[in-house]
């Protein structure tokens, strides 16, 4: 009879417990779909390592700095530069015409727009000196992740397509012999 109270007891509470939960989401890393689905939210770097990058902008996350890369895509900015800062396990920067990393456009700098979005391998963040309203032009890409930059640096973007040609750009600050942005183009 014990065993048979016990049983139904544990029954009973099981069938009391509130259901498992997922866990939380991580804060606008999934793109809203009209986001994901809009070809001006697409950048292409083709790169002098022989790769292509694709990057899906993220206008919901920081309209300006995707407006201003858009921008300068379409000025040809970006064609020509090098990846002048790239460290392995961080992340590979690039955007400075001067190729130093002290450059930008003649464009006025932009207001930071940290969002709570974590800087992950694949994240495209917005480039900036100590300042947080000093983005330009540059801009980084993740090798790794990396918790130190959230909420410090603006995420406007994710790599969706050759993160393998991210991966073989030449290292250094500056590379010797440093990978080129041969076009960047939006849309397609």
């Amino acid at each position: 009879m014990f065993k048979q109270f016990a049983f139904i007891a544990a029954l009973a509470l099981t069938a009391a417990a509130p259901p498992p939960t997922a866990p939380p989401a991580i804060p606008g890393l999934i793109p809203p779909p009209e986001v994901a689905a809009n070809p001006a939210n697409r950048l292409s770097l083709v790169l002098s390592n022989g790769g292509t990058v694709v990057i899906l902008l993220r206008p919901d996350l920081a309209p300006r700095h995707v407006e201003r890369i858009r921008t300068l895509v379409g000025r040809h900015f970006y064609d020509g530069l090098t990846f002048h800062r790239v460290i392995p396990g961080f992340m590979a920067q690039g955007g400075d015409p001067k190729g130093t990393g002290e450059g930008g456009s003649e464009l006025p700098d932009l207001k930071a727009e940290f969002t709570a979005v974590p800087f992950l391998r694949g994240s495209l963040g917005a480039a900036r000196a100590k300042e947080p309203d000093s983005a330009n032009s540059q801009f980084f890409i993740m090798l790794a992740p990396h918790p130190e930059l959230d909420s410090n640096y603006t995420v406007f973007g994710r790599v969706i397509g050759g993160m393998d040609a991210v991966d073989r750009i030449a290292p250094g600050e500056p590379p010797p012999e440093p990978t080129k942005i041969v076009s960047a183009t939006i849309g397609g």
